[in-house]
């Protein structure tokens, strides 16, 4: 999958768009036909999946993070999986959050672990049964909305509301995975994430299918000691015009911006001259936390280190009893699956 996703993606459909057309289509009906036959291992826990219907970033590692926490109030053992994108494992593990590094793991899976147990392997069935084996009883897939590789009992899809669905063409046209009206079948329930107008088509749609439509937001944590700084902000992520702006929204000046594909792997090089360019002009430097996770182990200088800002997220429910309710809903479709075994 690209890691820098074109940006003609994110821009009314052209002719680039539609020159790319017929291989759209093939790519399209092959994902729709494989998300519609995919029949899913069922697994002995309930399993809530936070999928999203395009390539890049919508917010759902910080959702995940909120399910995992609410989940813990409610009494319950969470377990994450996860595809450990960017990560280079082939057989499932479980992730140690101190001692593995991005390479090896993936981005993600590291933040996540702060948070609950997690499990990477692309095979979900195996790193649901490790998991289990851990002693979860609720199982949270971070992704995997389009794989089928074990059963459903609530899909939560997340879309950005200041990006939708980007030009609503399928790869390589654009950025959705499957056709829209094919995933909307296999959603239980839609959640826009942040302020915008982009993703209203998509709301409709969802209505119209009978989904429920919940809203959330990304807030920045403990942010007070960034108000009045100067930055010069970094970031490998979906959307980095999304990070940016949350330094500014925080009182942080982003004097300069550095943008890099999606999980992206930093060379010692690349940091030096980060760290150069911020002295010669007086700046902070600033990042997300994936970015921080992926430059917590390897080549990484101490002093770039405790040079480095992170602008801590976390997601917040508009109607803040959603989190629970959709909780419950999991674990009483997980019952009735079990009955009907």
């Amino acid at each position: 999958m690209l890691n820098e996703a074109p940006a003609f993606w994110w821009q009314p459909a052209g002719w680039k768009a539609y020159s790319l057309w017929p291989i759209s289509k093939i790519y399209g009906l092959i994902a729709a036909r494989r998300m519609h036959k995919a029949s899913g291992a069922r697994v002995e826990a309930p399993v809530l999946c936070i999928g999203n219907f395009t390539v890049g970033g919508t917010g759902k590692t910080p959702t995940t993070i909120a399910f995992a926490e609410q989940a813990k109030a409610r009494g319950l053992i969470p377990g994450v999986l996860s595809r450990g994108h960017g990560g280079s494992l082939k057989t499932p593990k479980i992730v140690d959050a101190e001692r593995d590094s991005a390479e090896v793991v993936g981005d993600e899976p590291l933040l996540l672990a702060n948070h609950a147990t997690v499990a990477v392997s692309p095979d979900r069935a195996a790193a649901a049964k490790l998991l289990i084996g851990r002693g979860c009883d609720f199982l949270i897939m971070d992704d995997g909305l389009q794989s089928g590789r074990i059963h459903i009992d609530y899909a939560l899809a997340v879309v950005d509301a200041r990006h939708g669905i980007g030009n609503g063409q399928v790869i390589p046209g654009g950025p959705l995975r499957v056709a829209l009206s094919a995933q909307m079948n296999h959603i239980t329930a839609l959640l826009t994430m942040g302020q915008g107008s982009a993703a209203d088509g998509v709301v409709r749609m969802a209505s119209r299918a009978g989904k429920p439509v919940f809203e959330a937001h990304v807030r920045p944590r403990d942010a007070e000691n960034l108000r009045g700084r100067r930055f010069l902000a970094f970031a490998g992520i979906g959307h980095p015009d999304r990070f940016f702006d949350a330094v500014a929204g925080v009182g942080g000046q982003v004097v300069v911006k550095r943008s890099f594909g999606d999980h992206h792997r930093f060379q010692p090089q690349e940091l030096a001259e980060l760290e150069t360019a911020a002295d010669k002009a007086g700046l902070d430097l600033i990042t997300t936390t994936k970015d921080a996770a992926r430059l917590r182990h390897g080549d990484v200088s101490p002093i770039f280190r405790s040079k480095l800002k992170v602008l801590e997220i976390e997601a917040v429910f508009d109607d803040p009893d959603v989190p629970a309710a959709i909780i419950d809903q999991t674990v009483a479709a997980y019952r009735v699956r079990r009955l009907g075994r």
